[in-house]
């Protein structure tokens, strides 16, 4: 029950539609592939891909498997990322770069739509190689699945947190 409370308030970000084709003996079957971006806007995202024969079906499918997929994102201030982080998938690389206040969201295509749905409004990022928009999207969730928090960096050395947050500082 508080799952379907939590769906209405969701940020859908469409990224990409794509006509695929399948070859077969009497021709192409045209159908139609689409990629979306899921969020909250309070620091959980989710993204999927859907394929069918019809765009609006594609997108439908599209939207479900990225509300299944969600994730939680530790922000920092609930405005940005807590620090630089970069991650591969495929081809792509993809750089991401803590803010100050104000700087707002610079960032290229599938990258700045996950940041509108994660509820992030201060970040810099950089995609590298491959302008696959499967391929960012992937790689940009693998990046923000590796940020730590101070908390769990100090927890993890055994050190007070405070003395990791002043390095941070620095």
């Amino acid at each position: 029950m508080l799952e379907n409370n939590t769906n209405k308030e969701l940020i859908e970000k469409l990224i990409s539609v794509r006509r695929v084709s399948k070859v077969v003996k009497g021709g192409r079957r045209f159908g139609f592939a689409a990629l979306v971006v899921s969020g909250d806007g309070q620091g959980r995202v989710g993204f999927g891909s859907g394929k069918a024969k019809e765009v609006p079906e594609a997108i439908r499918k599209a939207s479900e498997e990225a509300k299944k997929t969600m994730v939680r994102i530790p922000l920092r201030e609930g405005r940005t990322i807590h620090h630089d982080v970069k991650a591969k998938f495929s081809s792509s690389t993809v750089i991401l770069r803590s803010a100050p206040k104000g700087t707002g969201i610079i960032s290229g295509g599938p990258s700045r739509a996950i940041f509108e749905a994660l509820g992030i409004s201060d970040v810099v990022s950089k995609a590298i190689g491959t302008k696959n928009p499967h391929n960012i999207v992937r790689s940009t969730i693998k990046a923000l699945k590796s940020i730590n928090t101070p908390k769990s960096v100090s927890a993890r050395r055994s050190i007070e947190i405070n003395s990791v947050i002043s390095k941070r500082e620095n």
